[in-house]
């Protein structure tokens, strides 16, 4: 068994059959996730572009620079995860050496050098939207990659570790290494400068409301739960209950989210195009790395897609709020951010489905391989895994 790794299913009869196509194991329902995902983005896209006054009505409140009914639905969708959590064995994480020092690497080294060099090798002539994507590379997610880690059948006690940690370099190091990508290391490749200040104190509520709100709830949810009716009924019978308002949450956010900017981006398609192919590039490549550097390392199937995905994801929330804060509601930096959910929601969800169909064939005999029963991501959302 894999060092920090609790369980093994290697004899287990519900472990998935490589040789089986993972479309086969799905419901209906889980089977069109990723319609149901789509769908949400069109429909918020339509209510944007249709609705006159709709943005200025969902961001009347804000917490933040965030709309409240946006943070509404970032709570409820990271709620569920984070109830999940088994804080009581997060010290196997910190004490994974490899682990922690993989994802220190690839979240603030790998991840904000690879943005910076295909904004400017696919963004030359387009310096707002060139800096709006640096800016994406810099926020590191510390919200949606839950949801897709439990998706994938990654290890949530890892998740909620790296997560927390990313959490706290953000708030320290977000400016550090913005005044570095923007303005010290173009001045020393000979490249064009961009002069931006950022507020430490705006990053700091940003962090502490979508992290701490549920992460406090989670935890105290859990330590009631167990001590009030055990283990056996908060994972059997609480945690199925709660496991699909994720979901409802994340659906509920990206709507909002493509409605708040639905007409920004119905009105520049090449714009927003553009901005994209630089996107989905590094959250293939990313992703991709991450996971292969993972399983190099020697980590399990869990943990090594628990480090791609904390990798590839990014604070897009964050990334906006700076965007806006900085330049503006309407400048290209804005727009860049804005694009980043519209490209990260879609092929997040497609990199969920690769990580379960690769499972099999590159972590062979993997004891924190998902389960035929969890092999889906709705299925993996709404049960209790004890797996890992």
């Amino acid at each position: 068994m894999l060092a920090g790794d609790r369980t093994d299913h290697r004899t287990d009869p519900d472990r998935p059959d490589p040789a089986e196509p993972v479309a086969a194991r799905l419901s209906t329902l889980d089977r069109y996730l990723p319609v149901w995902i789509i769908a949400a983005m069109v429909l918020g896209l339509l209510l944007g572009r249709l609705v006159p006054g709709l943005d200025k009505a969902l961001g009347a409140v804000k917490i933040g620079e965030v709309s409240l009914p946006i943070a509404i639905g970032l709570l409820v969708m990271m709620y569920p995860v984070l109830a999940k959590v088994r804080y009581a064995e997060t010290d196997r994480v910190t004490a994974d050496r490899r682990l922690m020092g993989l994802s220190l690497v690839l979240n603030w080294v790998v991840g904000p050098a690879l943005m910076f060099a295909l904004a400017w090798l696919f963004l030359p002539d387009l310096p707002a939207y060139r800096t709006g994507l640096i800016i994406v590379g810099l926020a590191r997610c510390i919200a949606m990659v839950l949801i897709w880690n439990d998706l994938a059948c990654g290890d949530r006690e890892a998740a909620a570790v790296l997560v927390a940690i990313n959490s706290v370099f953000q708030v320290v190091a977000f400016a550090a290494l913005g005044w570095f990508y923007l303005q010290v290391l173009p001045g020393w490749l000979g490249l064009s400068t961009t002069s931006v200040e950022f507020s430490v104190g705006a990053i700091a509520v940003s962090v502490l409301v979508f992290l701490g709100i549920p992460l406090v709830a989670g935890f105290v949810t859990r330590v009631v739960g167990e001590r009030r009716r055990g283990r056996e009924w908060y994972e059997g019978t609480l945690l199925p209950r709660l496991g699909p308002w994720a979901l409802y949450g994340l659906l509920f956010t990206i709507v909002l989210l493509f409605a708040l900017q639905g007409d920004a981006i119905t009105s520049r398609p090449w714009d927003v195009a553009r901005i994209a192919l630089p996107l989905v590039a590094y959250f293939a490549i990313m992703f991709g790395g991450s996971l292969l550097a993972g399983r190099g390392a020697g980590l399990s199937y869990a943990r090594a897609t628990t480090v791609a995905f904390t990798a590839a994801g990014n604070n897009f929330e964050l990334a906006i709020a700076v965007a806006i804060g900085t330049f503006g509601v309407t400048s290209g930096q804005a727009l860049a951010g804005v694009v980043g959910p519209l490209i990260e929601v879609p092929v997040l969800v497609g990199l969920v489905y690769v990580s379960l169909y690769a499972a099999p064939r590159l972590f062979p005999g993997d004891p924190t391989l998902p389960r035929r029963s969890t092999l889906s991501p709705a299925s993996a959302s709404a049960s209790a895994r004890s797996s890992i």
